[in-house]
């Protein structure tokens, strides 16, 4: 197994279902563990981590199943607290998108809001929504990374996740994302409607201003 990828909560591995023994030839896997902590008492860590990597499953299962281009999920170890899942290869869209004429970046764009449309429709928010977490494989964008996504379907947390892409696209994209941004509230719109779009946009902007302020010592606390 080869570690690509270790965060505060876990390591990210890619393998190949020979070496776990599966009966897939060649075919490469993700395997995410979440690592122990050993500044928790070891009952509340084993708790927190099987819950995390129970909820991460159930997450992804969910969003397959409203039509998100998500990992399948293979297997999940509770012993280990390790989920098994098929790797998306592919091209990364923060580096993809500013390699083709804005035309195809804003087509892009749209068709991540249809996405994050249907992700919210399935009660969930990503929590890490950036064009890093997004890879294009054969014309299709997959979601990834879904270690902070939760079940909340509030209008609150949907505005958070797509302020989220809006400032990560603005810090990543920064010379086109406001029409880049307009294709994905376009394609949101697409799957959830015109008057959920305008709810979560004037949440969105609400969001935003909530923000300015405090940029400017105007709320504290």
């Amino acid at each position: 197994m080869k570690l690509i990828k270790q965060g505060a909560e876990a390591k990210i591995y890619l393998a190949g279902f020979e070496e776990l023994y599966f009966p897939f030839n060649g075919e490469k896997v993700i395997i995410k563990h979440r690592i122990p902590k050993r500044y928790r008492i070891k009952e509340i860590d084993e708790k927190l981590r099987k819950e995390r990597t129970v909820r991460e499953a159930r997450i992804l299962h969910r969003a397959k199943e409203f039509g998100v281009n998500v990992p399948y999920v293979y297997e999940v170890d509770l012993k280990d607290m390790k989920i098994v899942m098929e790797y998306i290869a592919g091209e990364r869209l923060k580096e993809y998108l500013e390699a083709v004429p804005i035309e195809e970046r804003l087509k892009l764009c749209r068709e991540i809001g249809r996405q994050i449309g249907k992700l919210h429709e399935a009660g969930i928010v990503h929590g890490d929504l950036t064009t890093s977490n997004m890879i294009l494989r054969e014309g299709r964008i997959y979601f990834i990374d879904f270690g902070l996504a939760e079940f909340d379907s509030s209008l609150e947390a949907q505005g958070v996740d797509l302020h989220l892409l809006r400032r990560a696209m603005e810090s990543t994209h920064y010379k086109w994302f406001e029409r880049g941004f307009e294709e994905v509230l376009n394609g949101y719109e697409e799957i959830r409607g015109s008057e959920k779009r305008k709810e979560v946009e004037a949440k969105l902007d609400e969001i935003e201003s909530r923000g300015r302020y405090r940029e400017r010592g105007w709320i504290t606390g």
